[in-house]
């Protein structure tokens, strides 16, 4: 079978979750396996917020609630829905990257994205899920929301930009 090009290939349903706090910080993951964000040229030390895929006849919503607890141990009772954005967002792989991520299905995703309050305490964060689940960060933190954009992966920078921009009356109160 033929490998498909990227332009023939769609885009995998996802959610991602910008989480506040109480001071409206943003909480970011750093991702496992990746470098120190000084290198020049390289790859960085690049931090997210938590996204994941909607699994076949699932809501977005419900999706956001179970990716955001599989990430970060975050559970629903301390977390409410704040926030939707009005459309779905997409971002494209890197070139090296299509074929090698999700099976070879997708050329990027198409993510729903959710504001929710956190009200619970930063003792609950877990960032080592249980089985079968993979640990998606190494580290994580509070960051304020002028800093997020300086440290995401630049192939998802557009989308950061876009929610970051739809939740802006958030980011203020």
């Amino acid at each position: 079978m033929a490998k498909k090009r990227a332009d023939e290939l769609g885009y995998r349903p996802c959610v991602g979750i910008m989480v506040l706090n109480q001071r409206n910080q943003v909480w970011i993951g750093r991702r496992t396996g990746s470098k120190t964000l000084k290198d020049p040229g390289q790859q960085g030390l690049w931090w997210q917020m938590p996204q994941g895929g909607i699994d076949e006849g699932e809501d977005p919503a419900q999706a956001a609630f179970r990716e955001l607890f599989e990430e970060t141990g975050i559970e629903r009772g301390s977390v409410s829905i704040i926030g939707e954005t009005n459309d779905w967002l997409r971002y494209d792989l890197p070139d090296q990257l299509v074929g090698k991520k999700w099976g070879g299905k997708y050329r990027g995703q198409r993510q729903k994205w959710f504001a929710m309050r956190f009200t619970g305490l930063d003792a609950e964060v877990n960032i080592n899920p249980l089985p079968p689940h993979e640990v998606e960060f190494d580290d994580w933190r509070w960051a304020d929301h002028g800093e997020v954009l300086d440290c995401i992966v630049p192939f998802k920078r557009e989308v950061y930009v876009a929610v970051l921009e739809e939740f802006r009356g958030l980011l203020k109160r």
